[in-house]
């Protein structure tokens, strides 16, 4: 029997931010000439808001982020490649405006891996049909995406929770269950530290649902974000034992009906 002397009581924290602002949002005509019309890169407000994300993490959560995992679109992509930048920047300047602002980084701070469970919905409600590729394959080459990051920042031994993107006019509920199996799946595997997934608008919608179910609808910005705690027992026998995880805290979401942030106060507080 494990004496309680032999009980410790850590947390996990887990943060899923939506990527930042698309281009093609920012120039429509963007579209008649691209090769990947459904996969636009950021705006350069987009950029400089990721950096700015990565730096409010850095400087107001209060825990260090251990591991990054990404949806291979291009703009989360890049979000997450800022925000790194932020969050690994060896000196920390709050006026600095985006990841050209940062002479040198710290590699061992953190790890960044890409993952499919994090992907778009893949249907007509979440990406127009009109941009969707004619075979309707949407691919990615993984060594030049992992590429846009620092060197030494890449995981390149962690496997993907989904080795493989859903089918085109993936359901509702599907999608739904994906980016919740993906979640739990990671925080599962790595219990002990701290997580950023960097997704899209369903991921942090789902995230909501899941576990805070007050409202039915939300609006959620570009880089919005939702922080996620739960409480981890580690005993000597290696057994670690787990709690549901709570919202702790949002950004930049909303109650769809009304407008309402639901950020501005902490939604649920979890043993310190």
């Amino acid at each position: 029997m494990v004496s309680a002397n032999s009980n410790i009581y850590s947390h996990q924290n887990v943060i899923v931010m939506r990527h930042g602002d698309r281009f093609d949002n920012f120039d429509p005509l963007w579209l008649s000439t691209a090769a990947r019309p459904w996969d636009p890169p950021l705006a350069q407000d987009g950029l400089v808001r990721a950096f700015q994300t990565g730096q409010r993490i850095r400087s107001q959560t209060g825990f260090p982020i251990h591991r990054v995992f990404v949806s291979p679109f291009l703009r989360c992509i890049q979000t997450a490649s800022e925000v790194v930048a932020a969050l690994t920047a060896v000196d920390f300047d709050p006026n600095a405006k985006s990841s050209k602002d940062v002479l040198s980084i710290d590699n061992t701070k953190l790890k960044v891996t890409i993952e499919f469970g994090l992907c778009e919905v893949l249907n007509p409600i979440f990406i127009k049909t009109e941009v969707v590729p004619k075979d309707r394959k949407f691919e990615f080459k993984i060594s030049d995406l992992e590429s846009m990051f620092p060197e030494g920042l890449v995981d390149y031994n962690v496997d993907m929770v989904y080795k493989e993107l859903p089918q085109w006019e993936e359901s509702l509920q599907g999608f739904k269950d994906r980016y919740a199996n993906t979640l739990k799946v990671l925080a599962e595997k790595y219990p002990k530290e701290n997580l950023l997934l960097v997704t899209h608008w369903g991921g942090v919608s789902v995230t909501l649902y899941n576990y805070f179910k007050d409202a039915t609808k939300y609006m959620v910005d570009y880089c919005g974000s939702v922080e996620l705690r739960r409480q981890i027992l580690n005993s000597d026998d290696g057994f670690n034992k787990s709690k549901e995880f709570e919202v702790i805290t949002s950004h930049g979401v909303s109650f769809k009906a009304n407008n309402v942030p639901i950020h501005d106060h902490v939604i649920t507080q979890s043993p310190v």
